[in-house]
């Protein structure tokens, strides 16, 4: 284990978060966005959640579960075949991404991808929206992915990045009060060049699209993948820009891999100018993260934070500087290497080759604020296996290059990873791709336990209820014990594959696996 503490803990305790789930759990509520909120902390204050539950047997040779023979399950919702996006949770809806694999209507076959608006309480299907596949193959809309984004919902309104490298504003409540926006759904479902498809009233009532192919000049690498954060009237979104199809050369290496939309209209305000597709190495798929913080002398602190697809960890301000067109640029406050030198560089000071077991890593989880300070790993696809890691603890008050005055700790005996991290009391759960579930202290750096689930992680830790739960690409959910000692509380079969992360709401977990969402909640009189 390498665990380095810098000397100087800057504006730790200080600060007071105005926002919840920086300093402690986040009380019994819904799960309106990934991370919960704009923190990206993977935890929440959710009661009564169980630790163990059995999902289950197949009807016959259907894919229909009978609840009879399940245990702790409120109710099930048949996904299609693949699903990644996390459910999200708001004023009795829930929101799911997945393929088209088990249509839910006769007018739409073969691959296309989905968000499915499902009742909270019943698991019933309201609505869907659907897209097309961009009909670029693996390069830029991966066959049979589906929807790989997480919905965020802010107020009467979601936001979704679709496979077809759009940001789209739908209403939550689907057509039920009239089509509203724009009026094009029935060509927009259909695909461009074809016939448009009859609206119905389960189909998405879309309000405004952005295209960041045709607006931004953004080439998405394998599928657009990642979720947006709205604060105040402004919409956050990562790009996915990427490299072409030989994994060389950038299509666009001055497309921004950061923009900032107005929520009402979808209009561009601002997007990131400062090179980073020129230095992405594979693609940019990190959800940003966003700091709002005041101190008991009134100074206040607000950053959006992003991890950058060259292995830097960004701050940018929410403030914006213009172009000499007039045109927002947003504005670089600090930048931090998440990559230990000899990731990037050999002894010989030659460059260390990407995609290596020892070369180094972008950032694809979503940096976590948590206390003023900024969590963050990096990692890359898993389609290039595992390899080297680290996970940083940064103080987001310094300015400019900030990887060696910024740094609180490093714990590079890790392994490279695409999941975030949840804290709670000051312990922070990560994941790696290999497999293991680190226990650190959030102050430190000190690692109390790791645990081998024996599988590959994909998805995030989920702390809630005093447990930490994590799914498995072998389909197996752990549930371990919240605290510095290592227990391993249980380990439940999903039947498939777990790609995405738990999530909990209102004192129900979601888990979606490959294949179908599960809502798991204590059974009366039974045991958690």
């Amino acid at each position: 284990m390498t665990t380095r503490t810098s000397s100087r803990i800057a504006f730790a305790g200080a600060c007071c978060l105005s926002l919840t789930a920086a300093t402690a759990l986040s009380s019994s509520d819904d799960w309106p966005q990934w991370g919960k909120d704009i923190t990206n902390n993977m935890a929440a204050g959710e009661t009564g959640i169980p630790a163990e539950w059995n999902c289950g047997e197949f009807v016959g040779g259907s894919d229909e579960i009978d609840l009879s023979t399940a245990k702790n399950v409120k109710w099930v919702a048949k996904l299609g075949s693949q699903s990644y996006g996390n459910p999200t949770i708001s004023n009795g809806l829930v929101f799911v991404g997945t393929n088209n694999d088990a249509p839910r209507d006769s007018r739409f076959k073969g691959d296309m991808s989905c968000v499915y608006c499902i009742d909270e309480e019943t698991g019933e299907y309201l609505w869907q929206l659907i897209t097309p596949k961009l009909g670029a193959g693996k390069v830029s809309d991966w066959e049979y992915l589906g929807m790989c984004s997480s919905v965020c919902v802010d107020g009467d309104k979601g936001y979704v990045v679709t496979n077809q490298c759009e940001v789209v504003c739908f209403d939550v409540n689907g057509l039920k009060n009239g089509n509203q926006g724009v009026q094009d759904e029935g060509q927009r479902m259909a695909g461009r060049g074809k016939k448009p498809v009859e609206v119905l009233p389960h189909d998405a009532d879309i309000l405004w699209a952005f295209n960041m192919t045709d607006e931004c000049g953004v080439f998405p690498h394998n599928v657009t993948s990642s979720s947006v954060l709205v604060v105040g009237d402004k919409v956050w979104a990562s790009t996915s820009n990427g490299v072409d199809y030989g994994h060389i050369d950038m299509p666009n290496p001055q497309a921004p891999c950061l923009i900032v939309l107005d929520k009402n209209t979808g209009e561009l305000i601002a997007e990131e100018q400062i090179g980073l597709s020129e230095r992405t190495m594979h693609c940019n798929w990190s959800s940003p993260g966003y700091l709002m913080s005041e101190a008991p002398d009134g100074t206040k602190m607000e950053q959006c934070i992003f991890g950058g697809p060259d292995g830097f960890c960004y701050g940018f301000s929410p403030e914006f500087g213009k172009d000499e067109d007039g045109y927002g640029i947003l504005e670089e406050l600090w930048r931090y290497d998440v990559n230990e030198k000899g990731y990037r560089f050999k002894e010989d000071g030659s460059p260390q080759k990407y995609a290596t077991r020892g070369g180094p890593s972008e950032i694809i989880a979503s940096p976590v604020i948590y206390k003023n300070r900024v969590y963050t790993m990096i990692g890359q696809d898993p389609e290039h296996g595992t390899g080297v890691g680290n996970l940083a603890c940064i103080d987001p008050t310094k300015t400019g290059d900030i990887s060696e005055s910024g740094k609180i700790w490093e714990f590079s005996d890790v392994g490279r990873g695409i999941s975030t991290p949840s804290i709670g009391d000051d312990l922070l759960y990560a994941a790696d791709y290999a497999g293991f579930v680190y226990c650190l202290d959030a102050m430190t750096g000190e690692e109390y336990w790791r645990f081998d689930t024996k599988g590959h992680i994909w998805g995030s830790t989920l702390l809630v209820d005093g447990k930490v739960y994590i799914g498995n690409e072998d389909g197996f959910v752990t549930v371990l014990e919240h605290g510095k000692e290592k227990k391993m509380l249980g380990e439940v079969d999903m039947i498939a594959p777990v790609y995405s992360s738990p999530v909990a709401a209102n004192g129900v977990l979601y888990i979606a696996t490959q294949t179908h969402l599960f809502a798991i909640a204590q059974e009366e009189g039974g045991d958690k």
